[in-house]
């Protein structure tokens, strides 16, 4: 059986939820977010290292100034929410994605869930906001070159080891699986280098209706799955 100690999830289908259900987009994420917090509880319950969480794109702001007033809040709700239980369950929250573009309210939230659990050493929750993988890759790249620049790193030291020890998820294990719900099956510019070899699982349920019971039978299927890693079996 297939050791698991990263997943990532894309949180799809909290509009399409709300349509089908005849209520406001903004009552579908919060759905969402009751759904999300059984999914951390049975990761944290379990032992799993790394949960990855797809929760704001650098692309949603491109949605509507009633929706993304609605997430900027939902952020802060589930921060203030759920903080006690996470810091007591030993929860390490650690957030991806460029902070500073966040609003000032929601930047504050996020930095002090941060620091409060900082010397957690339970699961490690990385929440994905204002984040691209494409921005991400760049941001490194950046560091790098500063760095080579400054006569710091020669360009024989740029390995994948120190490129991966620029992005945010350092010090982390690489996605052993990923998890998008609705039924949509394309990455949509999340942890693109980090799902590198990641096996890929694509339910059809709406995120509001993913259950615990779903998350255990796709961790199972992980488990039962053959990873090559670019070899051959045998």
């Amino acid at each position: 059986m297939n050791e698991l100690k990263h997943v990532a999830i894309i949180m799809d289908g909290n509009g399409r939820w709300a349509k089908k259900n005849r209520i406001k987009t903004a009552l579908g994420h919060r759905r969402g977010v009751e759904a999300l917090r059984d999914i951390i509880r049975y990761s944290s319950d379990e032992g799993i290292f790394a949960l990855s969480i797809y929760a704001f794109s650098t692309e949603n702001w491109k949605r509507s100034k009633e929706e993304i007033e609605s997430l900027m809040q939902l952020i802060v709700d589930f921060f203030r929410s759920e903080i006690d239980e996470l810091d007591e369950k030993n929860v390490n929250i650690r957030i991806l994605g460029d902070i500073n573009g966040l609003p000032e309210k929601q930047r504050t939230v996020v930095l002090k869930a941060q620091e409060r659990t900082s010397n957690n050493t339970g699961l490690r929750l990385n929440i994905a906001l204002n984040y691209g993988a494409r921005a991400e890759i760049v941001h490194a790249a950046k560091q790098l070159a500063q760095k080579a620049f400054q006569g710091d790193l020669s360009v024989e030291e740029i390995t994948e080891e120190t490129f991966e020890n620029h992005l945010y998820t350092v010090g982390l294990p690489p996605v052993d699986l990923l998890i998008r719900t609705s039924g949509e099956q394309r990455l949509s510019n999340f942890l693109l280098y980090q799902l590198a070899y990641a096996e890929m699982i694509f339910p059809e349920v709406l995120w509001p209706d993913y259950t615990v019971e779903m998350y255990q039978t796709h961790l199972k299927e992980f488990a039962n799955r053959e990873r090559r890693f670019g070899g051959r079996k045998g």
